[in-house]
C-alpha cells in the first residue's frame, strides 16, 4: 500500500497526528473518518483539503467515511469561531446532506464492491434517540470538566477574546464529537479521525473517550491538516463576493476557474499539491517550468483545469475556459450564446454597465449607444469614425454600419448588449 502519511507529508498538509498513527496505517487497511456540519446545501473550497485528505486515504488502500454532522449541526462547533451559530431544522439538514453526498461523490467511490469504498454515515441517525440521561451516564461521566475546560476552543471562548462566552450547548459539542467517534469505533472498526488543525481539541476528545471506555488498550488516532492560508497570510477561499462554493448554482464554473487561475506563484506551488491528484514528479516538472518563465503561468493554468475538472466536469472546463477567451482571445457571437445567464453576467460583472428602456430598440446603433448617461464613445462622430474603421462590435459581430438599426434579435438572454471598442475595451447594456 501507497504510505499515506508520506503522501500527506510531501503534499504540505500533514499538522500533526498522534504517535503510533504511521506505523498503524502501514500495517492493515484502516478506517478512517472526517467530519463536516451540513450548515449548507454545499461545500466551499475552504472543505476541500479535508475532502483531499479522504481521497488520498482511499487512494492509498484505506476505507474513508464522511460523518455528516445532521445532530452536530443542530449545535454549531465552538472552535474558531466568536459566537454561537444559528440552529437548523431537520429538514433542511436533511437537504444539506444529500446535497453535500453528491458534490463528494466526485471525490471518493461509493459505489464500488473493494472492501475500501467510502461510506457516508449522519450522527444524527445515532443520536436522535439518545435521551440526555443515557448521554450524562454513558458519556459525561468519563471526561472532566478539567479537560474540557483545556482545550483551546473552550478557553479561547472563556477568556474574553470572545463576545458572547460559550453556552452550555456548545460547551458539550467536543463531548458530542468525541462520542461520535467512539460510536464509529465500536460500529465500524473506525481507528483514525482525519480533520483540520483547528480541531485537534475535538479530535483527541474522542480518543481519551474511547480509552477510558473502552480500556487503554485500545488503538484510536487523530491526524489534521494545517489550515490553509494564501502567501499574505489572509483566509484561503474567501473572496470579497464571499466564499467559492462547489455548488454551479452559487459559484458558476467559470467564476471557479478564473478563482484558481488568479492566486499568486507562491500560492500556486501550495495549492498544486494539496488540491489536484498530480503525481510528485509531475507537480515537480510542472514546478520548475513555470520557474523557468513565471509569465506563462504554466502552474494557475494547470491548478484551475484540474480541480475545475475534479469539481465540475469536463464540459464545465471547457465552457470556462471559452468564456475566459471571451474577454481575452478570439471569440465568435456563438460563443457569447453558448454562455448561460450566471455566466455570462461573471464574465462582465467588471466592464462598465448601462440600463436603457426598451423603447429604444429599432433605433440606429448610433443612438442606442450614445444615450444621456453613457460614456461608451466620447460623442457619436467619434462612434461614426471607429465603424468606418471596423472597429466596434456588437456581441462579437463587426458593426457594418453606424445607423444599423438595433433589435431585440440583438438582445442575449433577451436583455443584453455587449459593445466592444477595440481589442479589450468592453461596455455592457442592459435593456430593460
Amino acid at each position: 500500500m501507497k504510505n499515506f502519511v508520506e503522501e500527506l507529508r510531501w503534499r504540505g498538509m500533514l499538522a500533526q497526528m498522534m504517535p503510533g498513527t504511521e506505523e498503524m496505517l502501514q500495517k492493515e487497511m484502516v478506517s478512517a473518518y472526517l467530519g463536516t456540519d451540513p450548515t449548507a446545501d454545499s461545500l466551499h473550497i475552504g472543505h476541500l483539503c479535508g475532502i483531499m485528505m479522504l481521497r488520498h486515504l482511499q487512494r492509498c488502500g484505506h476505507k474513508p467515511y464522511l460523518l455528516v454532522g445532521g445532530a452536530t449541526g443542530m449545535i454549531g462547533d465552538p472552535s474558531g469561531k466568536s459566537q454561537e451559530r444559528n440552529l437548523l431544522d431537520a429538514e433542511t439538514l436533511y437537504h444539506n446532506q444529500e446535497a453535500i453526498k453528491r458534490q463528494v461523490s466526485k471525490f471518493l467511490d461509493f459505489d464500488g464492491n473493494e472492501p475500501n469504498k467510502a461510506e457516508m454515515v449522519n450522527n444524527y441517525d445515532w443520536m436522535k434517540n439518545f435521551t440526555f440521561l443515557d448521554f450524562a451516564r454513558l458519556v459525561g461521566k468519563h471526561i472532566t470538566v478539567n479537560y474540557m475546560m483545556a482545550k483551546d476552543s473552550v478557553k479561547k471562548r472563556l477568556s474574553g477574546e470572545a463576545r458572547d462566552g460559550l453556552s452550555f450547548t456548545e460547551f458539550t459539542y467536543q463531548l458530542l464529537q468525541g462520542y461520535d467517534f467512539l460510536y464509529l469505533y465500536e460500529k465500524f472498526g473506525v481507528k483514525l479521525q482525519l480533520g483540520g488543525n483547528d480541531q485537534w481539541g475535538n479530535m483527541t476528545t474522542g480518543t481519551e473517550l474511547i480509552r477510558r471506555t473502552l480500556g487503554n488498550e485500545t488503538e484510536a488516532f487523530c491526524l489534521t491538516c494545517p489550515l490553509i492560508t494564501k502567501a499574505d497570510g489572509k483566509k484561503f477561499g474567501k473572496t470579497e463576493s464571499g466564499n467559492i462554493w462547489l455548488d454551479r448554482n452559487r459559484t458558476t464554473p467559470y467564476a471557479f476557474y478564473q478563482f484558481w487561475l488568479n492566486v499568486s506563484d507562491d500560492d500556486a506551488e501550495k495549492y498544486i499539491k494539496i488540491f489536484t491528484s498530480l503525481e510528485q514528479d509531475v507537480i515537480n516538472n510542472l514546478i520548475e517550468e513555470h520557474r523557468q518563465d513565471p509569465g506563462r503561468r504554466t502552474l494557475q493554468y494547470r491548478l484551475a483545469e484540474e480541480v475545475t475538472r475534479m469539481v465540475h466536469s469536463q464540459e464545465d472546463l471547457d465552457m470556462a475556459i471559452a468564456a475566459s477567451n471571451i474577454l481575452f482571445g478570439k471569440s465568435t457571437k456563438e460563443n457569447l450564446l453558448q454562455l448561460d445567464e450566471q455566466t455570462f453576467t461573471d464574465v462582465f460583472k467588471d466592464v462598465p454597465h448601462y440600463e436603457v428602456s426598451r423603447d429604444v430598440l429599432g433605433q440606429p446603433a448610433v443612438e442606442v449607444f450614445n444615450q444621456e448617461g453613457m460614456q461608451i464613445f466620447p460623442s457619436k462622430s467619434e462612434m461614426r469614425k471607429l465603424v468606418k474603421g471596423g472597429g466596434v462590435s456588437l456581441n462579437k459581430e463587426k458593426l457594418t454600419a453606424f445607423d444599423q438599426p438595433v433589435t431585440s434579435e440583438d438582445l442575449i438572454d433577451g436583455k443584453y448588449l455587449l459593445i466592444q471598442k477595440g481589442k479589450k475595451n468592453y461596455s455592457l447594456i442592459i435593456v430593460k
